[in-house]
């Protein structure tokens, strides 16, 4: 197996997701990648998050800073200079979100930190809070798996820009997009981004073995162009508005949905879904299956049923019993 260690050239969000995409698409299948990286004053919103739902934008963007989307799922991040964000691209036969995992464990335990993996994707310091959050995604033939290290991020820009949901806030009170999350240099004040980088190297050659060192002018120019020009585009980041009928929302324990459903004649026209849950490829369901299906509750409920996913059901089972208007 041919380990590759990738270090990112810019802190522009979309040619960094742009890179991330790249490795996504072309990664042969005896190759194992590290790409290393990060944002400069920037909030990254999960796949089918509704932007100017989780993010103050015209803030953002008034302060110099950027709005991007990723591929994966989950909710919304800030990234400063402040932050190392890491990607691990893997043949699904080695993709191990553990072993992955293991690798950032070791990096920050090379500083005294202890740190354990909990919840649906985040890792926490051991007696602390959350410095670091992950999601993934995967294809038939490869897996991808990011997330960040805050390690001196500015609190106080991340607690402006990030707006947790109505819901949200009902059920962790308030202060819980601040109160969630920790810089390691609280805990390791020598710490700095140049040395977690080295930690993360040899943290990675003493889980996977040696590495080849990659610089992004190895990769396909031309592609990655094509892939930046998505990421950074308008629609992409902040999507087409649907004119919409009804919109519906819920919370469950793995996430929220919400769905915004254009009618005609008492049918579902077209569907937009909106969500911070993991399973980006569930969420990609949904849209297309209430298409063409009459508006009404049993309907509704049948037409995800049929998709046979644990946590769709969960879904049909709330629109069974939700008040339609």
């Amino acid at each position: 197996m041919r380990n590759i260690l990738l270090m990112g050239d810019s802190h522009n969000p979309w040619h960094n997701l742009a890179v991330e995409a790249l490795l996504f698409e072309r990664l042969a299948p005896d190759e194992c990648a590290l790409y290393l990286w990060q944002n400069e004053n920037t909030v990254v919103i999960g796949r089918h998050q509704n932007a100017w739902v989780e993010c103050r934008v015209k803030l953002l963007e008034d302060e110099g800073g950027r709005l991007a989307r990723r591929s994966t799922g989950g909710g919304a991040v800030y990234h400063d200079l402040g932050n190392l964000n890491f990607t691990f691209v893997m043949p699904r036969a080695k993709y191990d979100v553990r072993r992955q995992l293991d690798v950032v464990r070791r990096a920050v335990g090379q500083f005294g930190i202890e740190a354990a993996f909990t919840g649906r994707n985040d890792l926490v310091a051991v007696g602390g809070a959350k410095f670091s959050g992950n999601a993934f995604r995967l294809s038939e033939r490869v897996g991808l798996h990011h997330g960040t290290v805050l390690v001196d991020v500015d609190m106080e820009k991340l607690g402006r820009y990030l707006v947790p949901g109505r819901d949200k806030l009902k059920a962790k009170g308030i202060g819980s997009v601040r109160s969630r999350v920790c810089n390691l240099k609280a805990l390791c004040p020598e710490l700095t981004i140049p040395a977690l980088r080295d930690a993360l190297a040899k943290a990675l050659i003493e889980g996977y073995g040696p590495a080849e060192l990659w610089q992004v002018a190895d990769l396909d120019a031309a592609r990655l162009a094509e892939l930046e020009a998505l990421y950074t585009s308008w629609d992409f980041r902040l999507g087409k508005a649907l004119p919409f009928d009804a919109t519906l929302s819920h919370r469950f324990e793995w996430g929220g949905v919400t769905l915004e459903l254009c009618l005609r004649h008492g049918v579902v026209e077209a569907a937009k879904v909106y969500s911070d849950a993991m399973d980006e490829a569930m969420i990609d369901q949904i849209a297309p299956a209430l298409a063409g299906v009459r508006y009404e509750n049993a309907a509704l409920a049948a037409a995800l049923r049929a998709l046979r996913h644990a946590q769709l059901d969960d879904v049909a089972a709330w629109l069974e019993r939700e008040e339609l208007g």
